[in-house]
């Protein structure tokens, strides 16, 4: 009898024990705290972090098709008309008024060529150069001219804007401040920023149509950093900030760039100017000896061809001392 009450006891203690192992040790080792912390890390994330990164998503999403939207609309007019490239150039002349500049331009020079007994093919060389070198020549010179006072005064405006933002002011009235105070021609280039987002447009496209009067990297990247602000938000006055210094440093690359680059521009000044004033010099001293290439055929073909030559190896050495960065 004593036998089985202590084998009753034996077991009743048993299931107690593995009762107890069961459900009061885990809690009592720390188990169940282990296993809770390896759920909350297992577990998916936080519905504000799952939002947050979606919003995230959303906006480079934007940003990508902000960039191949602009990208696709620069590729569609790799063709400037000439009215644009009269307006990049600061003229408010027409188109028809440059034809009819042209065209003067070849006439004298037709007619200056013909009286020095250049002859007939020789006044039609330089009439071709006058009416279609000189005046695109000069074209060129002029919105390269226009595009350098753009350059040099952008990062003053860019870092005026963001300090306006800074101290309250809206994007389109920081602008304004620019248009009021900047030199020309970057007061001109605000000035149709306002008057086009006056009219109705958009600003962000207001801006980012800087880059058909201006085609330059630095107006382009200007455009699209607003462009980007108005469709997808975000924090202007630091993305302005690093636009003006990445302006900034582009600056100081052109300058280093020009600065090694200024030997090889004069050697090859040196050595594309050598055959005119070589010329000029043996007809100062005895023009009946070179005047043969401009009285005879002979000549005159050779002369052509000499200028030909010439102005493949100046392209030639211009194409080599120029660096695109």
């Amino acid at each position: 009898m004593n036998m089985q009450v202590l084998a009753l006891a034996f077991l009743a203690f048993t299931a107690i024990g593995g009762l107890a192992w069961v459900f009061i040790y885990p809690s009592l080792s720390g188990e169940k705290k282990a296993e809770s912390r390896r759920a909350m890390i297992a577990r998916p994330e936080p519905a504000m972090r799952q939002a947050a990164d979606k919003t995230q998503r959303s906006r480079r999403e934007q940003v990508e098709g902000s960039l191949k939207e602009l990208e696709a609309r620069r590729q569609k007019e790799k063709r400037v008309p000439l009215s644009i490239r009269l307006t990049q150039a600061g003229l408010a002349w027409t188109p028809q008024k440059f034809w009819i500049a042209s065209g003067v331009c070849a006439a004298v020079f037709f007619v200056a060529a013909f009286t020095v007994g250049g002859g007939m093919l020789g006044g039609v060389g330089m009439a071709f150069a006058g009416g279609f070198g000189l005046p695109r020549w000069m074209l060129g010179y002029l919105k390269k001219r226009r595009e350098k006072a753009f350059l040099k005064a952008l990062p003053d405006a860019v870092d005026v804007i963001v300090r306006g933002i800074k101290a309250g002011l809206p994007l389109f009235e920081s602008i304004k401040v620019v248009a009021a105070d900047a030199p020309e021609p970057l007061k001109g280039e605000f000035l149709a920023i306002i008057e086009t987002q006056t009219i109705g447009m958009p600003l962000g496209d207001a801006c980012a149509r800087l880059f058909e009067r201006m085609p330059l990297p630095e107006a382009n990247f200007f455009g699209i950093v607003i462009a980007i602000q108005q469709k997808s938000g975000g924090n202007l006055s630091e993305a302005l900030g690093n636009l003006s210094k990445v302006l900034r440093d582009r600056k100081k690359m052109s300058e280093k760039i020009q600065a090694m680059s200024m030997e090889a521009k004069a050697s090859a000044g040196i050595i594309g100017s050598l055959p005119p004033i070589v010329m000029l010099l043996v007809w100062i001293s005895t023009p009946e000896y070179i005047s043969l290439l401009w009285t005879t055929p002979t000549g005159q073909f050779m002369l052509v061809a000499c200028i030909g030559w010439m102005t493949c190896g100046v392209l030639v050495m211009k194409k080599m001392i120029n660096f695109d960065f």
